[in-house]
């Protein structure tokens, strides 16, 4: 899966919680899930069980606290998925 198809999987996962949909529609890998996206803080966690869910794999802790951007979420991914 290349970089590419994971950032838009990764953006279509966090659509439904984005309260700025025209940050969404303009989201960039230096895009901020929380401040920029207006994502709930608690929504985070439910967006961290959908990738897991949808790319099939694990994130611990304290790899799911250091995603703060779009591009945080794609490289973890993509690390983990190896």
């Amino acid at each position: 899966m290349s970089k590419q198809e994971v950032f838009d999987k990764v953006v279509a996962i966090i659509g439904p919680f984005a309260k700025d949909e025209e940050a969404l529609k303009g989201a960039t890998e230096e895009t901020n899930i929380l401040t920029d996206l207006k994502v709930n803080s608690a929504r985070l966690v439910d967006i961290i069980l959908d990738f897991e869910d949808q790319f099939d794999i694990a994130i611990d802790d304290d790899a799911a606290d250091q995603i703060q951007t779009l591009g945080d979420a794609v490289n973890k991914i993509l690390e983990i998925k190896g």
